[in-house]
C-alpha cells in the first residue's frame, strides 16, 4: 500500500466540452519530488466558453514541459498565452507538427488582433510571445522513445486525425517501482487517405496502462453516409453555386481530393471553376505538396482541375459572379474568414447550396447551427447583417477526423491490461454515454470522466482516488 500511494500522478482537465483541450498531469515521486506537465493547451472556440481563454487553472511557471498531440487551434491556441504567463519549458511535438505550427499560431494571433479591433475580444499575448513559443518547440520522430525529463520517457505514435497528429505514450518510472504508463489519444482517427498509420507497437499494447481517450462522436454508432459530392454535383447541374466551408488543415485538402475524384470519374464537369479561398488553408496545402508532412507520393496529386486560388484582392470578383462554381473556403463553421462572406452573398439565392463539411454541430450560437435550423425565408445574422436564407443548407459528417463509438471501443480492446480509461473531449452527455459503454464493453478496472470537476489520482495499477478540483 505504501509504495502505491507514494508514487502517483494526478490527471485533470477543466474543459467541459470539445474545444480548449488542456490536460494537466502532476507527478509525485517516492522521494517526494514533484513534476507538472501539460498535454495540449488549446483555445476555447465555443461561444459560451470563450471567456476561459484568458485564465489558467495552474501556475505556468510550475509546468516543466508541454506535449502537443496535433496542430489544431483547440489544442495549441493558448501556447503563447502559456509563455506570457512565464512558462519556460520545452514544447514537444511530432516533426510534421513542428513544420506547420508556426502557420497556426501566426494566424491565431492575426485573428485575435482582428477581434480586438471589432471589440469582441482582448489581447491575451503579443507577437514576442509567439516568437518565444516557436523557439521552445522540439520536433520528435514517430515511434522513437525520448527522455523529456528525468524518469519521464515519451513516444509519439502516428494518428490518422491529420498529418503530424500523434497518440502520445508517456512512461513515468522510478527505481524499485512499477512504471506509470499513460496513453493520450488526442483527437483520434485510425486511418488517413494521405499517409499510412502504423499499428501501435505490441510492447505498448501489452503494458499495464491508463488511457486518456477522446469521445467527440462517442454517442454515434454508424459512419455518416457519403453525400457531399452527390449534393454538390446536383446543385451545379441545376445552375447553382456551392459554398463549402472547410477547416483549413485536413478537411480542406480532403474536400479538394473528393472534387478531383469526381472530375476524374466524369461525374463533375472539369470546366466548373473550383474557387479556393483561405490564406492559411492555401499555405497548409503547399505543405502537403512540399514533403514536410509525410504525405504518400501518389497522394500529392490531389488538387482538382480548374482550381483557382483566391485572396482578398480577387475575392470581390467571385462574390459578384453568378455563374455555377464550387467555393471551398475557411472557416469550417462559417462564423469567420472568407466563408462567412461567401455564405452571406450566396445564401440569399434559391438554387445555391451551402454545404458544411464538419460533422460536429456546435452550439446554437454557431453559424452552422443557425443555418442548418433556419427555414426558407428566415433571417439569420451573418457578420452583423440580417440575411434572408433562400439557398439549400446541408451538412455531412463523412469527412471526419474522429472515430465513432464502435471504433473507439475497438481501439481500447487491442490493449491487454487497461487499468483505467479517462474519457475527455466531448459534450457532457456524450462523455457520460461513452463512459458507460466503455464499462460495459471493455470492462477496464476503472472509468472516469475528465472535465466534470474532478481529478484522478493514477498509480502504476490505475485509479487510486478521485477528488473535486479546487482552486
Amino acid at each position: 500500500m505504501g509504495k502505491k500511494v507514494r508514487f502517483y500522478c494526478d490527471v485533470m482537465a477543466t474543459n467541459p466540452s470539445v474545444t480548449g483541450s488542456c490536460i494537466l498531469i502532476s507527478v509525485r515521486f517516492p522521494n517526494n519530488e514533484t513534476l507538472m506537465f501539460l498535454v495540449d493547451i488549446g483555445s476555447y472556440q465555443e461561444e459560451q466558453y470563450r471567456y476561459l481563454n484568458d485564465s489558467l487553472f495552474f501556475k505556468a511557471e510550475n509546468v516543466s514541459f508541454c506535449l502537443i498531440t496535433h496542430n489544431h487551434v483547440d489544442h495549441i491556441g493558448r501556447l503563447p498565452f502559456l509563455i506570457k504567463k512565464r512558462f519556460e519549458g520545452r514544447i514537444y511535438t511530432s516533426k510534421p507538427t513542428k513544420s506547420v505550427i508556426e502557420l497556426a499560431l501566426d494566424d491565431n494571433f492575426r485573428v485575435m488582433k482582428d477581434e480586438v479591433k471589432r471589440r469582441i475580444g482582448r489581447m491575451l499575448y503579443d507577437s514576442s510571445d509567439v516568437a518565444k513559443t516557436l523557439k521552445l518547440i522540439e520536433g520528435c520522430e514517430f515511434s522513437e522513445e525520448i527522455e523529456v525529463f528525468k524518469n519521464v520517457h515519451v513516444t509519439f505514435l502516428k494518428n490518422g486525425h491529420l498529418p503530424g497528429a500523434a497518440l502520445i505514450f508517456v512512461r513515468i518510472s522510478y527505481p524499485g517501482y512499477r512504471d506509470i504508463n499513460l496513453l493520450f489519444t488526442g483527437d483520434y482517427k485510425s486511418s488517413n487517405i494521405f499517409f499510412e498509420v502504423d499499428p501501435i507497437p505490441q510492447k505498448i499494447r501489452n503494458k499495464l496502462i491508463t488511457i486518456i481517450q477522446e469521445c467527440t462522436y462517442g454517442d454515434k454508432d454508424q459512419v455518416a453516409k457519403p453525400c457531399l459530392m452527390e449534393n454538390i454535383i446536383n446543385c451545379i447541374k441545376n445552375g447553382g453555386t456551392v459554398v463549402a466551408p472547410v477547416l483549413s488543415f485536413g478537411r480542406a485538402q480532403e474536400v479538394l481530393y473528393k472534387i478531383k475524384l469526381s472530375q476524374d470519374s466524369g461525374k463533375l464537369d472539369p470546366n466548373i471553376p473550383i474557387i479556393y479561398d483561405g490564406r492559411l488553408s492555401i499555405k497548409y496545402t503547399e505543405k502537403y505538396l512540399d514533403g514536410s508532412l509525410g504525405i504518400r507520393e501518389e497522394m500529392k496529386d490531389f488538387l482538382p482541375k480548374n482550381l483557382i486560388f483566391v485572396d482578398k484582392k480577387s475575392r470581390s470578383a467571385v462574390l459578384e459572379d453568378t455563374s455555377p462554381k464550387i467555393i471551398v473556403a475557411t472557416s469550417g463553421f462559417g462564423s469567420f474568414g472568407p466563408s462567412q462572406l461567401y455564405i452571406r452573398r450566396f445564401v440569399q439565392c434559391a438554387g445555391n447550396l451551402i454545404h458544411f463539411t464538419t460533422g460536429y454541430m456546435g452550439n446554437e450560437k454557431s453559424m452552422r447551427y443557425k443555418l442548418i435550423h433556419a427555414k426558407y425565408g428566415d433571417y439569420v445574422n451573418i457578420g452583423g447583417i440580417p440575411t434572408c436564407v433562400k439557398a439549400m443548407v446541408m451538412c455531412t459528417a463523412e469527412i471526419s477526423g474522429h472515430e465513432i463509438a464502435p471504433e473507439l471501443i475497438r481501439f481500447l480492446k487491442q490493449f491487454k491490461f487497461i487499468n483505467a480509461v479517462l474519457v475527455c473531449h466531448g459534450e457532457e452527455d456524450v462523455k457520460e454515454t461513452y463512459a458507460a459503454r466503455v464499462k460495459e464493453e471493455v470492462n477496464p478496472k476503472d472509468v472516469g470522466i475528465l472535465g466534470n470537476g474532478y481529478f484522478y489520482r493514477i498509480g502504476p495499477y490505475g485509479i487510486i482516488d478521485s477528488k473535486p478540483i479546487k482552486f
